[in-house]
């Protein structure tokens, strides 16, 4: 940068310099063109005293463009040439802009260096009151800027977060309809926690909420799906009352809507939680009169225990078809066993096999009881010196007679008769079909009280819901909820403005870079 030419004042105002004489009264642009005035008189090729001539003047300026200087005007000119340590006066830089004469001065004449007079900056003395006018200017200023954007910053924040912010307050002050929240509480519980398999974990767990979890999650979806909302159309109308006209248009469910939007509004307005740890179903039911609303309440409580009654309903229909299936085949058994006895007595002919071998053994032992005494009495015959020749041949009949009487005794037993049956033979049937139908009557007895068991289990009520809490009509309106509605929208907008402003001026900045 080209220095500027340095002047020192004098006491009453001016500047020094042999010849020029620069009052202080004169503006600042005055006395620094009266500096450069001065300077250019100094110079070599300007007479001293005097100031340069146009033509001088207008010389400079080609110098300076011969020099690549860009310069506006002359005096520009004059004083660029002077800070490159160049005398715009001299006459060998004049005889350069002439073609040929820079050259023959060159080689006629040696080139004398000659140093550039050092620039000097003019000393200006500033006294405290300007200087605090120039601070206080530049403060106003800045406190100028400042007022401006926090302005352009409050007119974006009413703008995009007060407006909307205003906006939600009035419509949950002035027009959102009072809603009236119905809760209720129940659970559902087991009632077999004394039956058999209650022993050992089955046991420590039955009848508490970690063994009807399953339960209690299939009754939350359910009252969450669309059969809960039809049914309780059908029974209560759910969407004739919330198609009033004097609920608010943003709660109101208009008289052309779909079945989506019914089920929409639907989930919106029945809520409900399940807690697995403590195995309650926690329900609010929202609706714009509180009766109703606890209508509400009490209809779904009823959908959840017919849900839970047909949770178990097949199983309990299924064990009860198997008893009586099975109670059938143990009956139908036992009479084929009955009649597979029958005919075997009727084929054999005995009533009894073990009466029949009973009559046949004592028949045996006193025909051997007579055949003993009849030898004895032979024997005594036969022992004379002369036995009665009658008499002896009297005993060998009878002994004769009995021994064949008891031949045809025994073969009865074992042998084979004229019927072509034998009584061992009868009597190992009739005791094999006797011990089956025996069986077959303990099995009929298990069936009959395996079906009174599961008849007994069918008409009695495995889960059963309880509500601890049940569905009572507010007093007063649960929603809206204005002040922390209005202070949740506040929260939103600002957030997003933020995030929209953070992203804006990132952005910008890699723009700009």
């Amino acid at each position: 940068m080209p220095k500027a030419l340095k002047y020192r004042t004098r006491p009453d105002g001016g500047f020094n310099r042999p010849g020029v004489t620069v009052p202080e009264s004169a503006p600042a642009t005055n006395r620094a063109q009266l500096a450069a005035a001065a300077n250019d008189s100094a110079s070599p090729a300007a007479p001293t005293g005097a100031a340069p001539t146009g033509r001088q003047l207008r010389m400079a300026r080609r110098i300076a463009q011969k020099h690549g200087l860009k310069v506006k005007s002359d005096q520009e000119a004059v004083e660029a040439l002077r800070g490159q340590g160049i005398d715009p006066f001299e006459r060998s830089n004049m005889l350069q802009l002439v073609p040929g004469q820079g050259q023959a001065a060159g080689a006629q004449v040696p080139a004398v260096s000659r140093p550039a007079p050092a620039p000097t900056q003019p000393q200006v003395t500033i006294d405290a009151d300007h200087r605090a006018g120039e601070i206080m200017k530049i403060q106003r200023d800045i406190a100028r800027r400042r007022r401006r954007r926090l302005a352009l910053l409050a007119t974006r924040l009413t703008f995009f977060v007060g407006l909307p912010t205003l906006i939600a307050a009035f419509y949950y002050y002035v027009i959102a309809t009072p809603m009236y929240a119905t809760k209720s509480e129940f659970i559902i519980q087991q009632a077999d926690a004394a039956t058999a398999g209650a022993t050992g974990l089955g046991g420590l767990f039955s009848g508490t909420g970690l063994a009807t979890q399953q339960d209690s999650i299939s009754v939350q979806s359910y009252l969450l799906s669309r059969d809960a909302l039809n049914r309780l159309d059908a029974d209560l109308g759910f969407t004739a009352h919330f198609s009033q006209p004097e609920i608010d248009p943003l709660q109101r469910l208009e008289p052309d809507a779909t079945r989506d939007d019914a089920y929409k509004l639907y989930q919106r307005v029945v809520e409900i939680g399940y807690d697995p740890t403590e195995g309650v179903i926690k329900m609010e039911v929202v609706a714009a009169d509180p009766t109703v609303s606890a209508a509400f309440s009490d209809a779904l409580i009823g959908y959840a225990e017919e849900q839970v009654d047909q949770l178990t309903a097949r199983l309990r229909a299924d064990q009860m078809q198997g008893a009586m299936d099975s109670f059938a085949a143990a009956e139908e058994r036992m009479l084929e066993a009955q009649a597979k006895s029958v005919d075997l007595k009727e084929r054999v002919g005995v009533g009894s096999a073990l009466a029949e071998e009973s009559l046949i053994y004592s028949q045996i032992g006193a025909i051997e009881t007579e055949i003993r005494a009849e030898r004895l009495r032979l024997d005594q015959l036969l022992a004379n010196a002369r036995p009665n020749q009658t008499r002896v041949e009297v005993a060998q009949s009878n002994v004769a007679r009995l021994e064949a009487e008891l031949e045809t005794l025994r073969s009865s037993l074992t042998g084979t008769e004229s019927d072509g049956g034998n009584l061992a033979r009868a009597t190992a049937e009739l005791e094999v079909a006797q011990q089956e139908l025996v069986t077959r009557q303990l099995l009929l007895q298990q069936a009959a009280q395996q079906l009174e068991v599961a008849r007994t289990e069918a008409n009695r009520q495995v889960r059963y819901l309880s509500t601890p809490v049940p569905p009572i009509a507010p007093d007063q309106a649960t929603y809206p909820r204005s002040f922390e509605n209005t202070l949740l929208a506040f929260l939103v907008f600002a957030g997003v403005y933020l995030m929209v402003s953070l992203t804006t001026a990132i952005l910008r900045e890699q723009v700009s870079a």
